[in-house]
Formats: structure tokens, sequence, C-alpha cells
């Protein structure tokens, strides 16, 4: 006779669902969830409430007379990459951290970066207090330009008896109250203030772009722009911050073009390898730009460690749109498989191009153009090893 299993006798499989269709699927034990996007949903962490409003300036990050220099030179460059924190056996986070130091010229002014956005996971594993030294100040003790920073799922994990804030260590060395050298830098001689931004999601305003920092939680896949609780502060804010940059550009008097949009989010909408793509993530992004009436330039993450460019093709209030889904999860932290990519069409999007291997990003922005470059490090080449430019006047990419 067929054996009858009890309902208390361990599962086959570790993953329950594991062959088992959708609508068959019991809740995983002790909880409702029937799919392991709705566990991780149901296991978030909370969102930290803002210090103050969530706006940032580019004066306060790198003064007024920088600011100047930028706009008569009529371009901000900037760096960019993420997954960045030293725990595997190579160099190659300090390798990336020189290439990156290298793109600075004393006499170069406006011409330099005017800051590096790191794209979160800045810190991997427990005791994150003690590793800001070795995974954070140490590999960018010579790195010229101030450092700002969204949260990864790795900086919002906690630990016990060693991280149990949420984004703790992350907080008291990106978003103080004023910048100052923390004892964990300057016991080893190394001279970096900390960063002083409003919280783990914010507006940065400069000439030529304004970049949205978000926080998409713990989960190692899919990310959420919600918090425990199904707290929807950074959603509501997000949507509302939107809806005031689509009045801006409405209003706007500069004929000579608009300011660009960036959205940085950790979890990427689209990946291909490393890490799966959220498209929890995307379709938060989605209603809020549908709400607002506007949508990013360009859209920049990290999390899967390696570079992938997808451009999502749409059409938005009548205008067809080119939107380059950048991953750069490739500053120094283990690198991932990736599937190569040759253009291939999933949906509304293209999948265009694609590395295993590490670098960063360079992202200059004019009143007309965005150009975003992937630089490869080591590479013998002198070129980078992509590069994609928005139209800001007709969205197109090239």
């Amino acid at each position: 006779m067929p054996r009858t299993t009890s309902s208390t006798e361990p599962s086959r499989y570790t993953h329950p669902f594991f062959g088992v269709p959708t609508a068959q699927r019991q809740p995983l034990p002790g909880t409702q969830a029937k799919s392991f996007t709705a566990y991780s949903q149901a296991n978030l962490g909370p969102i930290p409430k803002p210090s103050r409003t969530p706006l940032i300036t580019l004066d306060q990050i790198i003064g007024s007379a920088g600011v100047k220099e930028i706009t008569a030179a009529g371009s901000i460059r900037i760096h960019a990459v993420g997954d960045t924190g030293r725990t595997n056996a190579g160099n190659e986070q300090e390798e990336v951290a020189m290439r990156m130091q290298a793109d600075f010229d004393p006499k170069g002014g406006a011409a330099n970066p005017a800051f590096f956005l790191h794209l979160g996971d800045v810190i991997y594993g427990p005791n994150k207090d003690l590793q800001y030294r070795d995974q954070f100040y140490q590999p960018y003790k010579n790195y010229p330009g101030k450092i700002v920073a969204i949260a990864g799922n790795h900086d919002g994990e906690t630990y016990p008896k060693t991280d149990m804030v949420p984004v703790g260590a992350f907080l008291k060395n990106f978003c103080t109250a004023k910048a100052a050298v923390p004892p964990i830098a300057s016991g080893v001689g190394i001279f970096r203030q900390t960063m002083t931004e409003p919280g783990v999601y914010w507006l940065l305003d400069m000439p030529f772009v304004q970049i949205v920092g978000l926080y998409s939680n713990v989960a190692d896949g899919p990310g959420f722009l919600i918090g425990k609780n199904n707290d929807a502060q950074q959603t509501t804010w997000l949507a509302k911050t939107l809806t005031s940059l689509a009045a801006q550009r409405k209003s706007a008097k500069n004929k000579a073009g608009r300011k660009a949009l960036l959205i940085a989010v950790h979890h990427p909408p689209y990946s291909n390898g490393g890490h799966a793509g959220s498209p929890e993530v995307l379709s938060a992004l989605d209603a809020a730009c549908n709400q607002a009436g506007i949508m990013p330039d360009a859209v920049l993450s990290g999390h899967a460690h390696n570079y992938q460019r997808h451009t999502r093709r749409i059409s938005f209030q009548g205008k067809a749109m080119q939107i380059p889904f950048i991953v750069a999860g490739c500053g120094g932290h283990n690198d991932l498989p990736v599937a190569v990519a040759h253009g291939q069409v999933v949906g509304d999007t293209t999948y265009d191009k694609a590395l295993r291997g590490y670098g960063y990003l360079t992202v200059t922005v004019s009143s007309a153009t965005l150009k975003i470059e992937m630089c490869q490090v080591p590479s013998t080449a002198n070129t980078t090893f992509d590069s994609v430019t928005v139209d800001l006047a007709t969205n197109k990419t090239k």
C-alpha cells in the first residue's frame, strides 16, 4: 500500500515550493507566506526615518566654490560603483580604488569627479563598526573625492551581539549630524570625514543632474522599497519628490536643456546573473513615476557582483523613451557569473552588455546629454569597456 505522509514528517526538499504549482502550495511553516518573495517581504527590516528633510545640495558636499567651477564648465562628472567590501582573498577592491584615484588631476578642477556615489553593500559580515576600517577607510585612504552612499542589503543586515541595529554602522559613517573623522579612521592615521546624509533615502540636487537615492532593504532578493510592517514612508516620499521634480521640469526657464534624473537603488530591477532582478523594485518605481508624471533617465544599481547594461524601451506620456538600467556591483567583492549579452529582447527591455569582473562607472552629465562609461579593472586598453549616452532632448540612447 502507498505510504501516507503525516503533516509532521519533514518535507523531502529544503525548498518546500520545489515542483509545487502555485495554486497547490501550502504556507511555509509558521507563516502565511506562499512564496519566497512573500517570506522576504514579511521579514524586512525597518526603514529609519530621516533626521531632516531628505534633500542634499552639492555645495553641502563639496562647497560652493566647487559647484561654481562645475557650473561654469558646463558638465559634471561622478564615479559610481557598489559591492566593495573586502572579504575575498584578492586585492580587487584596492585595484579599483587606485584606478578611480588615477582619474583625478590636481590641476583638473571641474574635470575631476565631483564625488563617488557608492551603490550599496559597503560592508559585509558581522562587526560592521570595526570592519569599516579595513573594508572602507583603508581601501579609499588615497581617494581624493568625497564618498556618498546608498545602503545595500548587507549594510542593513543584523547579527546577534555585534550588529543589532539595522543599518546602524551605515548611519554612523554616512548619516552623521556633522562631518568628522571617526576614531576607526583616525586611529590608523586616515583622514576621511563622515558624510552627513539625512538618512537612507534622499534627493541630491546638483547642476545638470538630480539623483534620488533609495534603500531597498535587507532581503538577499528581491528588494523592496517598503519597510517592516509595510512601512510605506519611503515610497510616499518618492512619489511626492518625483511630483515636485516633474513640476520643476515643466516650469523650467532654461531653454538650453533640463536636469537629468538618476535613480540609485541597490537591488537591480533587471539582472541576468549573480543575483536575480527585482520586479518588486521596478513595480514600486513605476508606480511612483507614473503617479508623478516623470521617468528617470537612467537607473544605477549594484547587488549582482558584475556589470550589466539593460535598456528599457517604453512609451511614456506619448513619447518613446530608452532608459539604461545599469548594474555595477563590480567594485571589488567576489565577482559572480553573468549571462552573455547579445541584445536579447525580453518584454520591453534589451540586454545589451555584460562583464564578469571588476570596474567602476564614470557618469558625465551636461544640459544636453547623460553619458555612462564602464572602466574595467584591470585593463590593458585605454578605452572603456562599455559606454551609453542618453540624449536628454529625445530620450534616445546611442
